[in-house]
């Protein structure tokens, strides 16, 4: 039983026990922060040599859509905490365990609704009656097409479950259809199956309203702007200028979610801008790429404030130390990455290299972040933009 503000020693009877489903770079962060709180932290992962992985104290390696193997981990670790990471986790039966006594971050609850589009939306938009974009969930191409016709040309079209922009397209006309519902099975993390049609919106910029839900209440970060191409991050910024009602409605609606949702710990709710309008766009119950720019930015990283949280330690009032810009680092191609150029790179005044550590890239994969902080937003993007050119990845 995790009793808030007391710990064991990891590896022994007493160890704070923490498993971890999904071992990427965000959660390497997230296990290396509860290690300085003196957590025992098992990773678990579809394949061998996660980034959390390596710096964890074991791992598992198993489809994390496989019920009866994520019941056998449990059952063996024994964790205080539950942890998922991804979206793509047999929650039915974090449900049932967390039923019986079993402790899931920030609730199975959470995880079973963001872990579907269409759960989330339906929640957001027809049960919280927040603001979001029209929408349709098709289950056929030729579904999708007539939704498409319904909300008008340009469309988004994403499947239910997927993540990083994987199977997701703008459908730019009708003819474009039958390539993205090929793209939309094809991307889909649970194989092929229902979509989401939205109707698109012509958006001043997009944000990421990091909150975090603790013992002490519930707070909003500063405002992190992003760039996603084809719904994969690629940049972030905090603080994004707002005007004062905008950012009051992001926060609203922020704290809107993270309040229905429950539980405790990080959430990251993206929305769409347009002038002082807001719209829900997505929520993440778990610490979001976008914040990797809070390593600069903030006096606690969204990783820091994420393991106060779910150990049920007060999180202060959060402090933004200096404006910081992230750019995702991007490997093309197939093979193991390495790199070069690291020195360069952190010769640049303010400057954080992360390399994630991940064992090989097929296609093209997030291998690392360049963050660097300045006087200004524009002085950060400009020195975190000089970071990552430096760095030269190469694969063989």
């Amino acid at each position: 039983m995790l009793t808030p503000g007391s710990f064991g020693t990891p590896n022994t009877a007493g160890a704070t026990r923490v498993l971890l489903l999904g071992s990427g770079e965000l959660g390497k962060e997230v296990a290396i922060e509860l290690q300085r709180l003196g957590c025992e932290v098992v990773a678990c992962d579809r394949y061998e040599g996660a980034p959390a992985m390596q710096v964890a104290h074991r791992s598992h390696v198993f489809p994390m859509l496989d019920g009866m193997a994520l019941r056998r981990v449990i059952a063996r670790e024994k964790p205080d905490l539950v942890v998922p990471e991804i979206e793509a986790i047999a929650t039915d039966v974090l449900v049932e365990l967390e039923k019986a006594g079993q402790r899931v971050v920030p609730t199975a609850r959470a995880a079973r609704l963001t872990m579907n589009r269409e759960g989330i939306r339906r929640l957001a938009a027809e049960e919280l009656k927040l603001p979001t974009s029209p929408y349709r969930f098709v289950a056929t191409e030729a579904e999708a097409l007539a939704a498409g016709q319904v909300l008008g040309f340009p469309c988004v079209l994403k499947p239910l479950m997927s993540s990083s922009g994987h199977g997701q397209s703008v459908v730019k006309t009708p003819g474009d259809m039958p390539g993205a519902w090929r793209r939309s099975q094809e991307g889909a993390r649970s194989g092929a199956g229902r979509c989401i049609v939205e109707g698109f919106i012509p958006f001043d910029y997009e944000i990421t309203m990091l909150t975090v839900s603790a013992v002490n209440g519930i707070q909003c970060c500063p405002p992190v702007g992003h760039i996603q191409i084809d719904g994969d991050y690629r940049e972030s910024w905090q603080p994004c200028p707002m005007s004062p009602k905008a950012q009051e409605a992001a926060e609203h609606i922020a704290r809107t979610v993270v309040g229905n949702l429950g539980g405790w710990g990080i959430f990251g709710v993206e929305c769409f801008v347009r002038g002082e309008d807001v719209l829900f766009s997505e929520v993440s119950p778990r610490p979001h790429d976008t914040g990797l720019v809070t390593i600069g930015s903030q006096q606690w990283s969204e990783f820091a404030l994420h393991a106060r949280a779910i150990l049920g330690l007060p999180v202060p009032p959060i402090r933004l130390l200096r404006p910081s810009f992230s750019v995702a680092l991007l490997g093309w191609g197939d093979g193991v990455p390495s790199f070069t150029g690291v020195e360069q790179a952190l010769a640049v005044p303010e400057s954080h290299v992360r390399l994630f550590g991940k064992p090989e890239c097929r296609g093209h994969r997030r291998l690392g972040v360049a963050i660097a902080s300045g006087d200004t937003i524009k002085e950060a993007g400009e020195r975190a933009h000089q970071v990552a050119a430096a760095v030269k990845i190469t694969l063989k």
